[in-house]
């Protein structure tokens, strides 16, 4: 079993450097783990306290009588030497280095000292220069973040601290539900891609995200090589930092990593089957279709709508984010007739017309839903008087519910209040909603580029085995 997989399962932490006070990070921390539901031993390292937050305090962590999986560190950097080397006679298996002043200022050779002590004991180190990490299945949120991450199926792995603590309130206030949270800053030892490699074997994650600012240099081979593997069993959606001249100046004084050139790395993702989100918003719209919904199977995609402008501009993003548009056969033309007023449009896009309630659109999903033409779904919702969206919403959910709907699909509701309440249940029922045609059809464009990577690296049983690996039936 890899030593990393502690990361993930350990029967304990220490926290060395848990503090008494509320507002340092040692307190934080501690309060986090405990306050989460972390269900192990939990042992507070202060040689000044007996007791920390109703838990005993040891004055080093070789003074714990137990085990110790994980040692979280939270003490000036310069202290971390003799730390590091307690870890290792004490048999802990992961250090998750908070602490900064290290080569982020310059100072590789602290850093250097430390992962070479780590590794004289087999100690693994997290870090330096992080906020933490959290996995949601194990109850565990060792960070100085809020206390509440949601639960889901998306792993986020992030090498700016200040981000991915500020991303922690914008999933949940969005509802992005989280499997982990790896702060790896100057991923002096672990890094991105052994992470992603321990994710690739995790149950609770269906997709991996990263905000990447630059590899160590010399690892750019290794890291297609070692990451083409990780694709072929999930997807892995990068936002990549630095892509000016200032931008790569940026990273350097902030993590000590190499930015590189933007097009060696654009080459590198395409290589390693790594698909690439501009902004943060697009990387969590391209992680919520790959978590709530099953990699396509085909790419014949039908739009149903109620308003003609939306068609057109899901039309538009279609064609630009390579999403087909069936061109339906006469007989399900007719079908899509059936489920309209006389003056609606039953081609691609199916436009149910401003007059569309429920009714309509339930009908013309069953349509979708049982041609053997169609293999991708977008709905489209635009506020009407004579539609509540949130019984839209309802509706639609239930049916997926009641009737197992396994084609893929995305949502866009456009509107106000309601809309937004509607978008919310669409997330929770599983079904990616999004605010705007653009932003649906999108990710549905990405989901169709992983499977077409995926054809061309897998024969055709074994994409259907990574299919349902991610999405069992």
């Amino acid at each position: 079993m890899s030593v990393l997989k502690a990361l993930l399962e350990p029967r304990s932490i220490a926290v060395v450097g848990a503090s008494r006070s509320p507002g340092k990070i040692g307190y934080t921390i501690l309060r986090n783990i405990i306050e989460y539901g972390f269900k192990g031993e939990l042992y507070p390292v202060n040689p000044n306290a007996t007791e920390i937050l109703g838990y005993r305090a040891y004055p080093s962590i070789t003074a714990i009588p137990g085990e110790v999986d994980v040692a979280v560190v939270v003490i000036p950097a310069p202290e971390t030497p003799k730390v590091i080397e307690e870890c290792g006679k004490k048999g802990v298996k992961i250090a998750v280095v908070i602490s900064s002043g290290f080569s982020e200022v310059g100072n590789t050779e602290l850093e250097e000292r430390i992962v070479k002590i780590a590794r004289e004991y087999g100690v693994r180190i997290l870090g330096p220069n992080i906020f933490g990490y959290a996995y949601t299945p194990r109850n565990i949120n060792a960070t100085f973040g809020p206390l509440e991450v949601a639960k889901g199926n998306i792993a986020f792995i992030t090498q700016s601290g200040a981000l991915g603590i500020a991303l922690m309130g914008w999933t949940i206030m969005n509802e992005i539900g989280l499997s982990g949270l790896f702060s790896i800053g100057n991923m002096a030892d672990i890094d991105v891609v052994e992470l992603s490699e321990l994710l690739a074997d995790d149950p609770s994650t269906r997709v991996i995200t990263v905000y990447l600012e630059g590899l160590k240099p010399g690892r750019g081979r290794e890291f297609i090589e070692r990451m083409s593997r990780v694709t072929l069993r999930k997807p892995v959606v990068v936002i990549k930092a630095g892509v000016t001249k200032r931008g790569m100046k940026a990273v350097a004084s902030h993590t000590g990593s190499l930015a590189g050139s933007d097009a060696l790395y654009e080459a590198a993702f395409k290589q390693a089957g790594i698909i690439r989100a501009r902004t943060i918003t697009e990387l969590f719209n391209i992680a919520r279709a790959f978590a709530q919904q099953p990699i396509p199977r085909g790419v014949n995609t039908v739009v149903i709508t109620n308003g003609g402008g939306a068609g057109v501009l899901a039309t538009d993003a279609a064609e630009l984010n390579n999403v087909p548009l069936l061109e339906p056969s006469q007989q399900l033309v007719e079908k899509f007739k059936e489920t309209m007023p006389w003056f609606g449009s039953p081609k691609n896009p199916v436009d149910l017309t401003g007059q569309a309630v429920v009714d309509n659109y339930i009908k013309a999903l069953k349509v979708a839903v049982e041609s053997p033409e169609v293999d991708n779904i977008v709905i489209l919702y635009c506020r009407t008087a004579i539609l509540d969206p949130r019984d839209l919403a309802k509706a639609i959910a239930e049916f997926y519910r009641e009737n197992n709907v396994s084609k893929t699909t995305v949502i866009a509701f456009i509107g106000g209040v309601e809309v937004y309440e509607a978008i919310r249940y669409l997330n929770r029922s599983s079904i990616p909603a999004y605010p705007t045609p653009e932003e649906a059809v999108a990710a549905l464009g990405k989901m169709l580029w992983y499977k077409k990577y995926l054809e061309s690296r897998l024969k055709k049983q074994e994409v259907e085995a990574v299919r349902l690996a991610l999405h069992p039936a």
